[in-house]
């Protein structure tokens, strides 16, 4: 039997349930989806039950695919019992859903969320009476702190159907309009005498904040920093120091002697210890990728991101964003995975999965892939300019931005499909809990280990079955007259390219090094900075890609970005000469 969390957005139901379950069990898509839900297991009663939780929704008429997934989770037979998760500052909005639910007549629990917060505003909620009404068990909780949840877990094997003159009349019964309004005529009633408004509370430093965060005069330049402790928290101390740290002490001082030690004595196959241990090796480069280097990137980015997410900023900055990205065909809710990004593209790709349509997601698919480079490779490429100039580094910012304006542009107009409605509530700026910060980062990276990690294995098995071949050669003759004729790099800069291929921002070292031996003039570094950032993504991220958005539509936008990073290079090598050689500006 199954218990079924569902409620609108942000109200909580992911705390709910990870202390419903003690654990996240499992993180799986929902069948014939890209839609992810949490399955876990609890005990209530005597007996154990499965729980989900459901993607957050408005109605059960689904406008997104998170939202269709919810619907037909609530369509399958089994479920036992449904709890609706609410928040009590927005009772009526709830109400509304549970009027939808009530239509199941399955049994229900409401758990009304965020009670401090609706008493600190001087909501009270006769949560008696309104389960009276309701002719369900209704109980007001507070999940970051756990208070009422052993309320919900008594109540769980006691739920009861709601009451049959609740439910709402069949889609084909009433018109949409007439229905909402039957609906609304209905909250007012349950409403009456179990909702009032009683004294605001004094205002909390929380509610000043909330303000701040959310005007464009204040809350960009409170965005800019945010962003900028990102940068430093993910981009330099765990792109720099920590993976340092892992990859220079702990793997290449360490784990791979140790592993080529053990190669060398017990495995007298040449092709298979180079297979486990040689240049394309599965521990000396896959493990060594996926655990010195991007590990400690993940852990820090999801870390802050818990605490983006738990004190309630994240709306805030969608709110922001949203005219800029509006521009590109997106929304508001785009920043997140773009954000993302520049921690990791290949998270990154996996979270456009929170955007409503797919023409959405092929649109940030594509922008992740060309032009948001990830925390290690931008560690790398502002290394390379900074040792120029700070001008070389703003204009590559500028060529960069400019990209990738002009490309979603371009793309919003050819990819076919409407942009969604971009719907978010704010919730109030919280203090975040340590408790749920490191649930919610222990649960994604474990995420990481069973979705991510296999990638790596398979990209370097690939590229050890290329080497062998000879095909990593042939590769080199091809792209050496693009290197060398259009963008008028040394012939050694090929070699960059083919390993930013496998990772960025190795691609970007092997550029820094030229550079750093004088074989770059500083032209043909800001140039090769521009085409390894809009170079294709690594071979994780393609990976993804092709999970995410299909073979062909991975292809599409990789050969899309192959030519668009050489032509951009090209133009920009012969502007900045012409503007050198023939006018005499000091581009840089």
């Amino acid at each position: 039997m199954e218990i079924v969390l569902v409620g609108n957005p942000n109200v909580g139901k992911s705390v709910i349930f990870n202390a419903l379950t003690k654990s996240y069990v499992t993180v799986s898509n929902y069948p014939g989806t890209t839609v992810e839900i949490s399955r876990g297991a609890g005990k209530f009663g005597d007996r154990r039950y499965n729980v989900i939780d459901t993607p957050g929704i408005n109605g059960l008429t689904p406008h997104s695919e998170d939202e269709k997934v919810t619907r037909d989770i609530l369509s399958e037979s089994g479920i036992a019992c449904i709890v609706q998760i609410a928040d009590s500052k927005n009772l009526k909005r709830a109400l509304m859903l549970t009027l939808e639910l009530a239509r199941l007549e399955i049994p229900m629990v409401l758990a009304l969320n965020m009670s401090d917060e609706a008493k600190e505003r001087g909501i009270k909620i006769d949560t008696k009476k309104l389960s009276e009404k309701l002719g369900i068990t209704v109980v007001e909780t507070v999940a970051v702190t756990g208070e009422g949840l052993g309320k919900v877990k008594e109540a769980i094997p006691k739920a009861s159907v709601p009451r049959a003159d609740l439910a709402d009349e069949p889609a084909q019964a009433i018109s949409a309009p007439r229905r909402i309004e039957r609906r609304a005529r209905i909250v007012d009633r349950l409403a009456a005498g179990v909702l009032s408004a009683g004294t605001l509370q004094k205002s909390r430093l929380s509610e000043h904040i909330g303000r701040i965060t959310i005007r464009p005069v204040t809350g960009i330049p409170i965005l800019i920093a945010v962003v900028y402790l990102m940068y430093l928290f993910v981009g330099r101390f765990a792109a720099g120091t920590l993976v340092d740290f892992f990859e220079t002490k702990v793997f290449k001082g360490i784990v791979n002697p140790f592993f080529i030690t053990m190669a060398d004595k017990f495995i007298p196959v040449t092709v298979i210890k180079d297979f486990l241990v040689g240049e394309y090796g599965i521990m000396t480069m896959a493990f060594t990728y996926a655990f010195a280097i991007i590990f400690p990137i993940v852990t820090t980015f999801f870390l802050f991101f818990g605490v983006l997410e738990d004190s309630g900023y994240l709306p805030r900055l969608s709110v922001l964003s949203d005219r800029i990205f509006r521009t590109i065909g997106l929304n508001g809710r785009a920043i997140l995975p773009v954000i993302l990004g520049l921690g990791c593209g290949t998270m990154a790709t996996l979270t456009a999965r929170i955007l409503d349509t797919k023409k959405e997601r092929i649109l940030v698919s594509l922008l992740l892939t060309l032009a948001i480079p990830c925390s290690a490779q931008l560690g790398v490429i502002m290394g390379m300019l900074g040792t120029i100039s700070g001008k070389a580094l703003l204009l590559w910012l500028g060529i960069i931005l400019f990209v990738t304006i002009a490309v979603g542009y371009a793309a919003a107009k050819v990819i076919p499909g409407k942009r969604s409605l971009f719907i978010q509530e704010v919730p109030p700026i919280r203090m975040p809990q340590i408790k749920n910060i490191i649930a919610k980062t222990f649960a994604r990276l474990k995420w990481y280990l069973k979705e991510a990690v296999p990638l790596f294995v398979l990209g370097t098995a690939i590229l050890f079955v290329f080497d062998k071949a000879g095909l990593l050669k042939s590769f080199e003759k091809i792209l050496s007259p693009l290197v060398v004729n259009l963008l008028n790099l040394p012939e050694k800069a090929t070699e960059a390219f083919i390993i930013g291929f496998l990772r960025r921002d190795y691609g970007a070292a092997g550029l820094y090094v030229l550079s750093k031996q004088g074989m770059l003039d500083n032209i043909q570094v800001l140039v090769s900075a521009v085409v390894i950032t809009l170079f294709v993504p690594c071979i994780a991220q393609f990976f993804v890609t092709v999970k995410e958005r299909g073979i062909k539509t991975a292809c599409a936008i990789g050969g899309f970005v192959f030519i668009f990073a050489f032509l951009a290079g090209g133009v920009l090598n012969f502007v900045l000469r012409y503007l050198t050689l023939n006018l005499g500006v000091p581009v840089i």
